[in-house]
């Protein structure tokens, strides 16, 4: 049982959230092509038997049977990171220095029952409050409480108690390792954060998530209530797995496989729209990586049920709550020049796959663009030239294709930010 997702550095495997023990059961399943994400007269019309909205989610009954099936798994059959089924959950990729410094101060046991797919945290947080949704057994709120400091603060929600014991219970420890106390826990459903009465209306800078959104059947709510919860300016920042077509009903039933992170894979193109609706006008993609699964039993399974083109990627989307953006990308004649500020960051600085802005060099962007660097925490790093008093159309390359890089290259974005990205996004 061989998954992985590929890194951009050498084509090296990397590793993926949650999604570990249950890829394996299906992902090998995935064809070994992604060219099922770009249409082809060749390729038959996807079938869309069902409503968008069916397909999305399931009903009541179903949800509560999921997520009991999940809250089962990673809480008693996993004991730790050694249970899982392949090694695609153990981090290949390497982290910058001061990420493994940080994870180097957290108790071995936190560590050892972290089945995720390394770290899903942003940039510029010192004094920051960050939200984690599905923090597990605490690893990536541990991580986030060094970097915002003494200042910030840093919330874990998750709905498994024997995880959430274990981040309780080493709270007092990393408080005494890190020299500071600003970490809380909450037992509790993504989708019913509207039930945590510490969590107010426009209080959190950042959310995070690593792939756990796919696994909550409301996904509608989570964004909501992310939505609600960013102060303006705020975002949400946060890995999960989608694919490139909407997964059907018998596979979205079937409880490991929600486990394991492929049953609740959004198309990439309702999770689009679905954004949209939840008030994220301008969803961006980070990075991406295909996943790629080697397992002829499960291979024959998908291939029976008819979805031997249905490929899964892992990608990491940024989504800012901010009033000004636009449905588009238009073309004010503005520009920005990044100061090479932002620490750990002097050369240039991504926001997205598609904007890397090298230090001192005028860069034009969209008016979203602008409005992303400007009205959030990063507008003291950069100079902007320009206003919105002349429209010029849709900015030249925002168009509506097929976001992920991966699905024609077949390897990781991540690193390509100076090229020219994928499509659906700005510039």
């Amino acid at each position: 049982n061989n998954l992985t997702y590929l890194s951009s550095e050498n084509n090296t495997p990397f590793t993926m959230k949650f999604a570990v023990a249950a890829i394996a059961l299906i992902g090998a399943a995935l064809a070994p092509s992604i060219s099922a994400f770009i249409p082809s007269a060749n390729k038959p019309a996807f079938k869309t038997s069902l409503s968008v909205a069916n397909d999305l989610f399931v009903d009541a009954t179903e949800a509560t049977k999921i997520q009991d099936s999940v809250s089962d798994y990673y809480g008693k059959t996993l004991s730790t990171s050694e249970d899982l089924k392949t090694n695609a959950c153990c981090t290949a990729s390497s982290m910058p220095p001061h990420i493994k410094s940080a994870i180097s101060n957290i108790h071995p046991t936190v560590v050892s029952k972290y089945y995720g797919c390394g770290l899903c945290v942003p940039d510029l947080l010192d004094g920051t409050t960050v939200l984690d949704l599905g923090c597990g057994a605490g690893r990536d709120v541990y991580i986030a409480s060094q970097l915002v400091g003494k200042d910030g603060k840093v919330v874990g929600v998750d709905m498994t108690p024997e995880q959430l014991d274990v981040a309780k219970d080493t709270q007092e420890y990393h408080a005494e390792k890190f020299g500071f106390a600003n970490t809380e826990f909450h037992l509790g459903k993504i989708e019913d954060l509207d039930k945590i009465e510490s969590l107010e209306d426009n209080s959190v800078d950042v959310i995070v998530s690593n792939c756990v959104i796919n696994l909550c059947p409301d996904k509608e709510a989570v964004l909501k209530s992310c939505y609600r919860l960013l102060k303006p300016g705020g975002e949400l920042y946060f890995s999960d797995v989608y694919s490139n077509r909407r997964v059907p009903e018998s596979l979205r039933k079937d409880e490991v496989l929600w486990g394991e992170c492929l049953s609740g894979a959004l198309y990439w193109n309702d999770f689009q729209n679905l954004a949209k609706r939840c008030g994220f006008a301008d969803p961006r993609l980070v990075e991406d990586a295909p996943i790629t699964v080697e397992n002829a039993e499960v291979q024959a399974t998908i291939n029976e049920a008819g979805q031997g083109n249905l490929d899964f990627y892992s990608a990491t989307y940024r989504l800012f709550k901010l009033d000004s953006l636009e449905p588009h990308c238009e073309d004010y004649g503005q520009a920005v020049i990044y100061k090479g500020t932002i620490p750990l960051f002097p050369s240039g600085w991504s926001l997205d796959d598609h904007h890397y802005m090298e230090t001192g060099k005028v860069f034009p962007v969209c008016g979203n663009t602008w409005n992303m660097l400007e009205q959030t925490r990063f507008k003291e790093h950069f100079e902007f030239i320009g206003n919105f008093d002349t429209h010029y159309g849709i900015f030249e390359g925002c168009g509506t294709s097929i976001p992920y890089q991966s699905a024609t290259t077949g390897v990781s974005s991540k690193g390509a930010s100076s090229g020219g990205g994928g499509g659906g996004g700005c510039c």
